[in-house]
């Protein structure tokens, strides 16, 4: 069983490397965290903290854009993709189960997406400390921030695998892929603002609002990793938000590992009916 899973991770790392899909990662995630890094100096000096911790801060918003449209972009032809080129129905006939072929999909693609925000976001750690700019704790941070970037994005690879198990065409699945980034990432946080707005001291706010948080992998992530950072004095939005809810942070970091698990037990479940 464990031979089949590598052997399909493998594979999928080999095309990873072949078509620079690793690479690309990595010089996105370097480029903008090393912005994000020149530009934290100014608030490093005024708030008293090292450039390092600015640096994460930052990035622990960034990351809620750039990981999972990275993962969606890895996962969304995983099973539409191998029906288009024929190869699904090959790959079947082989002693392999629908399943192993799907972890095998999900443990090679999380490891390029580790791989990218290892050497992305490590450079840029690597060259704070170099720099003088960093200390033990600021590694720490960056260190937490990696791991759970992968977290986030196991939850988007999750969510790209149903939808490309729901469709045979990779340019149907890319489509729902970016109105799924859209939705998640972007209009998700307007709509809950939108409320907000709307009702400021109401039910909404008190008993609905911290719950929705939850409910979104994106914002799970970032509530984690800014309250986890003590952050509110660092950035605006969701670290101040961290200091009210009736529960603790921690609980969105377990909200995270659920919404993966669900995703890839749905994907499971759908792959199973597929007849390539």
């Amino acid at each position: 069983m464990f031979s089949r899973i590598l052997t399909v991770a493998g594979q999928e790392i080999r095309i990873g490397i072949r078509n620079r899909w690793i690479l690309l990662a990595a010089m996105i995630l370097a480029v903008f965290s090393l912005a994000l890094a020149l530009l934290g100096s100014a608030p490093a000096g005024t708030l008293g903290v090292d450039r390092l911790t600015i640096t994460v801060a930052s990035l622990a918003s960034l990351s809620v854009y750039l990981v999972p449209l990275i993962a969606l972009l890895l996962a969304f032809d995983a099973i539409c993709g191998e029906i288009e080129r024929g190869t699904l129905l090959m790959t079947l006939s082989c002693p392999i189960s629908r399943v192993e072929f799907l972890i095998g999909k999900a443990v090679g693609h999380t490891l390029v997406l580790a791989f990218a925000l290892v050497v992305g976001y490590g450079l840029t750690a690597g060259l704070l400390v170099a720099a003088g700019f960093g200390s033990l704790s600021g590694l720490a941070d960056f260190a937490r921030l990696i791991a759970t970037s992968i977290l986030l994005g196991v939850c988007f690879l999750a969510t790209g695998y149903v939808l490309s198990s729901l469709t045979r065409q990779s340019r149907t699945a890319a489509a729902a892929s970016v109105a799924v980034w859209l939705m998640l990432v972007v209009l998700y946080d307007l709509a809950l603002l939108g409320a907000l707005v709307a009702n400021p001291s109401g039910v909404f706010a008190s008993d609905v609002f911290p719950y929705a948080i939850l409910l979104n992998p994106a914002d799970a992530f970032r509530l984690f990793n800014l309250a986890a950072l003590g952050a509110s004095d660092l950035v605006g939005g969701m670290a101040g938000v961290a200091d009210t809810l009736p529960f603790d942070p921690l609980l969105a970091l377990g909200s995270l590992a659920a919404f993966a698990g669900l995703a890839m037990a749905g994907s499971a479940l759908l792959i199973k009916r597929i007849a390539p």
